[in-house]
């Protein structure tokens, strides 16, 4: 059994993610926003908002405080997508901005560097292997996103480079590092987005005609925080109908 640490448990991805991995017998530890009002699934979740700076290492603490002093896996799920528009005034243009970055990028950093210590502290496993971590990121880290998203675009973008650098700079410490790049999914996030520029005109867009499940992404996340190979490391798993192919 594996203890995991998943950020944005509470719903959409992180919810059908929590589902999937418990359902394979490990041990999740969840995460929410003290904001959303949600409830994570089996009531295990961790509060921590992240926008505030000691958020990430206080769920750190807290998670492995849970976990037994052992955590195997990281999933860098959480994440905030809110129109920026660039006509708005310069200061709520910038809280925006660092809202988006800190909660998108910084704390999944924050995270990671956590974890890779504590891999480094512990070493590597009987398998090969001292952790994994699974950044959950977007395609408009390659495409880009509408003006109002460049925030998050940005966000997501430093979040690929992390990973590709934590991939490269660890693998020979058995850190692994995944990073998935969904395109829309069918969350509330996405779905108040896809009702804002459109609705079902933007499916135009998606050769696959849809927009995925949650739980199509979540397969993917399951499959790099528990079964994809040591030489997949700094590996990015497109998950976007073919709306956005490299």
């Amino acid at each position: 059994m594996s203890y995991i640490l998943l950020t944005g448990s509470s719903r959409g991805i992180g919810a059908a993610t929590h589902a999937a991995l418990r359902a394979r017998g490990h041990d999740v530890i969840g995460h929410q926003s003290r904001n959303t009002g949600a409830d994570a699934p089996e009531n295990s979740s961790i509060a921590a908002d992240f926008r505030d700076p000691l958020a990430a290492h206080q769920l750190w603490e807290e998670a492995l405080e849970r976990a037994g002093g052992t955590i195997d896996v990281l999933v860098n799920n959480a994440g905030l997508f809110e129109p920026n528009r660039i006509d708005r005034s310069d200061i709520e243009w910038l809280d925006a901005w660092e809202d988006t970055l800190r909660i998108n990028l910084t704390s999944a950093a924050q995270l990671s560097r956590l974890a890779v210590r504590h891999w480094q502290d512990r070493g590597i496993g009987e398998n090969g292997i001292a952790g994994r971590i699974v950044h959950v990121a977007s395609r408009a880290a390659y495409r880009g996103d509408s003006p109002a998203h460049w925030h998050y675009a940005a966000a997501k973008g430093g979040m690929v480079a992390m990973h590709k650098t934590i991939a490269r700079g660890f693998a020979s410490e058995g850190i692994l590092s995944f990073a998935i790049t969904p395109g829309f999914t069918d969350t509330s996030m996405a779905g108040d987005y896809l009702e804002s520029r459109g609705g079902a005109s933007l499916l135009a867009d998606i050769p696959l005609g849809r927009v995925a499940q949650p739980e199509e992404i979540a397969r993917v996340i399951e499959f790099c925080a528990l079964d994809a190979p040591a030489s997949m490391t700094g590996a990015v798993i497109d998950a976007n109908g073919a709306s956005f192919v490299r």
